[in-house]
């Protein structure tokens, strides 16, 4: 028998991925098939099919960024000068209102799985601040940030993940929820809007309805979720922190999300199961978003993901 010698990326050391990695994306190297999200433009004129309450036209864009300001200068990534930016437009409605045009920016990587049902993970090493355009410090001005998997199987399609719920219309409230709809119907999850694509559990960043505490029709909250996050003491400070996310598919079902060195147990939490939709079977999307609190942008940064299974 002969014997081998597996040699791994340095930039793994960081990571804690399952047997089998799905994909490494160090965005020194490129966007590595991360693209924003988009309406699909299949309608007349190249225009989207149908109308919808949320205005899915204006989300900000992803770029590749050496994380640059006003005072510091170039940040860099957490082991390069590249990191993948989302970047908000400088609106926010109140919280309880669908999301402005441009208050929300996603990236997402478009895979289909080849592995046997089981263990999936996401992990990421991030940073996370508003622009630097007026005096102060604004660590409210984020709303949220979240990553997830869009998952259609033979039977169902569902959105699994967790949301770091920073602030809410200006106050502080730094709590973890998951993907987990209420049960409400596709028209109240649509704001009323009928044959709306997106039906009840799809899209939770945008859609049901928001209330005054910070939960929503589409999110619940993770069992002792409060988390204090490292924001630095000024704007233009971005500091890089650890995301993990662990789920399984064979039961469709959480199992537990690591943010630094705090673990949540997740087990027994489940996504909501939604009827499958056309010409998707297969569809395994990891994405990632940021949501803006006030009239200002927000950048996330994201240095690298790891998505593994077994």
């Amino acid at each position: 028998m002969k014997d081998y010698v597996i040699a791994l990326e340095s930039g793994l050391t960081n990571y804690q991925p399952l047997r089998k990695i799905i994909c490494y994306d160090d965005f020194d190297k490129g966007l590595r098939g991360w693209v924003d999200l988009h309406p699909n433009y299949v309608g007349k004129n190249f225009n989207t099919l149908r109308y919808s309450h949320v205005d899915k036209t204006q989300w900000g864009p992803i770029m590749l960024s050496s994380a640059s300001f006003r005072f510091v200068g170039t940040h860099g990534s957490m082991n390069g000068t590249y990191s993948m930016k989302l970047s908000t437009r400088p609106v926010a409605n109140p919280y309880t209102a669908a999301p402005a045009p441009g208050s929300l920016s996603h990236g997402i990587k478009r895979l289909t799985t080849h592995l046997t049902k089981g263990l999936r993970q996401f992990e990421m090493w991030y940073a996370y601040t508003p622009e630097q355009d007026r005096q102060g410090l604004s660590e409210q001005a984020m709303r949220a940030f979240g990553a997830f998997f869009d998952i259609q199987d033979d039977e169902y399609r569902y959105f699994i993940g967790a949301r770091y719920l920073n602030a809410v219309d200006g106050e502080m409230v730094r709590r973890w929820q998951v993907f987990q709809a209420k049960d409400v119907s596709d028209l109240e999850w649509a704001y009323g809007v009928e044959n709306d694509w997106c039906k009840h559990g799809i899209d939770a960043m945008w859609y049901g309805e928001r209330y005054p505490d910070g939960a929503t029709d589409g999110f619940e909250w993770v069992p002792d979720g409060y988390q204090d996050l490292c924001y630095n003491e000024s704007d233009d400070k971005i500091n890089w922190s650890y995301f993990r996310l662990l789920i399984d598919t064979e039961k469709r079902e959480y199992v537990e999300l690591q943010s630094g060195d705090k673990v949540f147990d997740l087990k027994g939490m489940k996504p909501t199961l939604t009827a499958p939709y056309a010409r998707i079977k297969g569809l395994f999307n990891p994405s990632i978003w940021v949501e803006n609190d006030t009239d200002r942008r927000v950048f996330f940064y994201v240095d690298s993901i790891v998505i593994s299974g077994e």
